[in-house]
């Protein structure tokens, strides 16, 4: 069967646009949004050979999703060891996390763009068996592609907002093209299984895997170290900030002088974070060049990849970002919580909503509605200290619980990987 128009036409402009797509990608290198070392990726040029045998491919987005595919990587490597896995991203801050997260001869390889010809040297080369997609990355000219060529594919913790579906909904029969390309989707939460059902997708059930995972580990002898640098001092801890959340933390009336801890979702960002908080006169150290918080620091910035689980630890508290900026829509707080933290938000967690609604519930999270109450919740938590240890107990039991619903999940997607 033919696509429908509304795709051949996507298809037909993509392919046009192709000749202009090592310029962009070039640009965006230069920009620091691409890596300039592996651009033949994004052109669908495999940078390792591909292993013998049958493979599973998965596709994630950025640092929040690729994080989340890891406890299904390590169960496919417990179930299917002779299974090869080729795990695809979108974005650096994701390639930079998997080369330190991913266990050994799973292959990372950054995601093509959706042009005709780099998603056919893309499957030519890596033959997929299997495809299982991450949230909400539907890429058409991919996704149709993999399933002519005869690749099974899933979409899990899927996640579609109303806006997207808003958009899917005008162009009805490509959302029924691409979504029904998927043998199964399992869905995140309730309006995302009513949405992708809306569209025509095969929903068998509901899967969230950014519920589900173990406790980020650190090395110990990096956490003494940290540990004997903060001595008494209570710690204050920013997690996964993005701009202008640096400042909102930095700008609370605290009791105390307590130090600091401000580790940016993207570690890259550390010199106009620097520049921003010296302007408050506040006196800074950087974990990216080698310094430790000495007693006259103010704030630490924490700006290297992969330490959130040297930063949890000896945070009192946990003021978790993205949910002070409304474009990002919040960050995952079960990552503090596996580690026996509670955190507190901003309004803005559309992304992880029930969860979040979940915790505070249950008294491991708290949300606040602006700045004069973040100021007060974070007070409130370091003149209390029993409250905010209560809290972290609170939020441990609610991340120990969540392991169950994992595997139902398995079973739903084990049966499509070979073997």
């Amino acid at each position: 069967m033919g696509r429908p128009a509304t795709l051949a036409l996507y298809r037909l402009a993509m392919g046009a646009a192709e000749p202009l797509a090592p310029v962009l990608l070039g640009a965006r290198a230069r920009g620091g949004k691409e890596d300039g070392a592996r651009l033949g990726e994004r052109l669908g040029r495999a940078g390792v050979a591909r292993p013998d045998g049958s493979l599973a491919w998965l596709h994630a987005v950025s640092v929040g999703e690729s994080v989340s595919l890891l406890p299904l990587i390590e169960r496919i490597r417990a179930e299917r060891p002779g299974l090869a896995i080729l795990v695809t991203t979108g974005t650096r801050t994701a390639a930079e996390m998997l080369g330190e997260r991913l266990p050994e001869g799973a292959i990372h390889q950054y995601a093509p763009i959706d042009t005709p010809s780099a998603v056919g040297r893309f499957l030519d080369h890596w033959r997929p068996d299997v495809g299982i997609f991450v949230e909400s990355e539907l890429w058409p000219n991919l996704i149709l592609a993999a399933r002519e060529r005869g690749v099974r594919l899933a979409l899990i913790s899927a996640r579609m907002t109303e806006t997207s579906a808003d958009g899917w909904r005008r162009a009805p029969a490509a959302a029924r093209a691409v979504l029904g390309a998927f043998e199964l989707a399992l869905a995140q939460d309730a309006e995302t299984e009513t949405r992708l059902a809306g569209l025509g997708g095969h929903i068998a059930g509901r899967m969230n895997l950014k519920r589900y995972g173990a406790a980020l580990g650190a090395d110990p002898s990096e956490t003494r170290a940290l540990a004997a640098a903060i001595g008494e001092r209570q710690v204050v801890l920013a997690a996964s900030t993005h701009p202008g959340e640096e400042a909102l933390i930095a700008g609370c009336t605290l009791p105390g002088r307590p130090l600091r801890i401000i580790a940016p979702r993207h570690p890259d960002r550390g010199d106009d974070i620097e520049a921003e908080l010296s302007l408050w006169r506040f006196a800074v150290a950087r974990r990216s060049r080698g310094e430790r918080p000495t007693p006259a620091a103010d704030i630490y910035l924490a700006d290297r990849l992969g330490e959130m689980g040297l930063l949890y630890p000896v945070a009192d508290v946990v003021v978790m970002g993205g949910g002070f900026v409304e474009a990002v829509g919040g960050h995952n707080p079960l990552e503090a919580a596996r580690l026996g933290r509670g955190v507190i938000s901003g309004p803005h967690v559309a992304n992880h909503a029930e969860v979040y609604n979940e915790m505070v519930a249950v008294g491991a999270a708290v949300i606040v509605q602006d700045p004069a109450e973040l100021a007060r919740a974070v007070a409130t938590l370091l003149v209390q200290p029993g409250l905010a240890r209560a809290m972290g107990e609170r939020a441990l039991a609610f991340a120990s619980a969540q392991g169950h619903a994992f595997e139902a999940g398995w079973r739903t997607i084990a049966p499509l990987l070979p073997g």
